[in-house]
């Protein structure tokens, strides 16, 4: 039996797809009060011992003994330090480092490092934004390897995008996976394709599109007041044809008496989703004009934005709107996030 560790929970979304891989999560933590109150809802999905606090805190040795009334043969780590650091807005010059990463970017990478390296588990699954492969993360991935391999672990970097999961939202993320087994495929198990991959693999599905996950809540019960949108650009959203941003407002589309200039806005200004498409990427904390919008012109609705990042139906959020947006947009979808501990979980059985 094959048991996980979760550090970096959030609202739970490795720890779902560690679950639906048939790896229990048997103890998972996180600093935030309402991504742990939220875990702590969810007990059909998070039945493990839940720990509120900053890892910097917390002892590897706290950690194995809340793990020490648990059956298990095998045990994984699993999670992904906050990516805010590493992303195209985050890229400046390093200092010079030493064994540990010591660059202000990576402490929580390091601390990740540091309950592998007390805990030993028999393997790993880290997550973060593609952006820490950019040149100026260089040192903190080649550092990474260096402890990950010093510690007897064979590792893949998977370049992945959720579409090739059944995840419908393009979606790109980064892992680092880690075995002290061996590896039995070169990536993890695409469900997936596109139409020129389906015809190379005819095991894949064609991408899941936006309204098989989200059509069941276009009903009044599932109303929000936040949904609504008023203001400056309201009746600009309108006027933008499913599928389209801004640009579907300007003279390069055509529009007559252009209202925008095209390449003058950030892209997803005013973007809205269509049905018979998959969404773009779900954001934590997006500005009152930045969508992707619902294509009956209005904000997405908490089980929408849910449904699209794959959570199970039914799963529940504690916060305020704000704070549940930012609990969903952070989080690895759960299709996602299955498959990657699925190929771990192979290497060790």
């Amino acid at each position: 039996m094959i048991k996980a560790i979760s550090l970096f929970s959030g609202a739970g979304g490795l720890d779902i797809g560690s679950t639906m891989a048939g790896v229990e999560v048997m103890f998972s933590t996180d600093f935030d009060s309402d991504c742990i109150k939220t875990l702590k809802r969810n007990k059909k999905w998070n039945k493990g011992k839940i720990l509120e606090g900053d890892l910097f805190s917390i002892k590897s040795s706290e950690i194995i003994n809340l793990c020490s009334d648990e059956e298990y043969d095998k045990f994984i780590v699993i999670g992904g330090a906050p990516c805010q650091p590493f992303s195209k807005n985050g890229y400046w010059v390093g200092n010079q480092t030493r064994r540990g990463i010591n660059d202000p970017r990576a402490k929580l990478v390091n601390e990740y490092l540091r309950v592998i390296t007390d805990l030993k588990p028999d393997g790993f699954v880290f997550e973060n934004v593609e952006s820490l492969l950019h040149p100026t993360n260089k040192v903190i991935i080649d550092e990474f390897i260096n402890i990950i391999k010093d510690e007897g672990y064979e590792y893949k970097i998977i370049k992945a995008c959720a579409l090739n999961y059944g995840v419908p939202q393009n979606r790109k993320r980064l892992f680092i996976i880690g075995t002290k087994g061996k590896f039995k495929a070169e990536e993890p198990k695409k469900t997936h394709g596109s139409e020129i991959e389906i015809k190379n693999d005819k095991s894949l599905k064609p991408y899941t599109t936006v309204s098989e996950f989200i059509n069941k809540y276009n009903k009044d019960e599932f109303f929000e007041p936040e949904e609504i949108v008023e203001g400056r650009y309201a009746d600009d959203l309108k006027q933008v044809p499913p599928g389209m941003n801004y640009k579907a407002l300007t003279a390069w589309a055509g529009y007559p008496n252009p209202k925008f200039i095209a390449d003058k806005k950030f892209w997803n200004f005013l973007l809205k989703l269509s049905p018979d498409r998959y969404s773009w990427t779900i954001t934590a904390q997006p500005g009152p004009w930045i969508g992707p919008f619902h294509w009956e012109s209005r904000r997405l609705r908490v089980p929408e934005i849910a449904a699209i990042q794959t959570f199970p139906e039914g799963y529940k959020f504690e916060g305020s709107r704000s704070s549940i947006q930012k609990q969903i947009g952070n989080a690895v979808p759960c299709l996602m996030a299955k498959a990657m501990v699925e190929f771990l979980k192979d290497s060790l059985e």
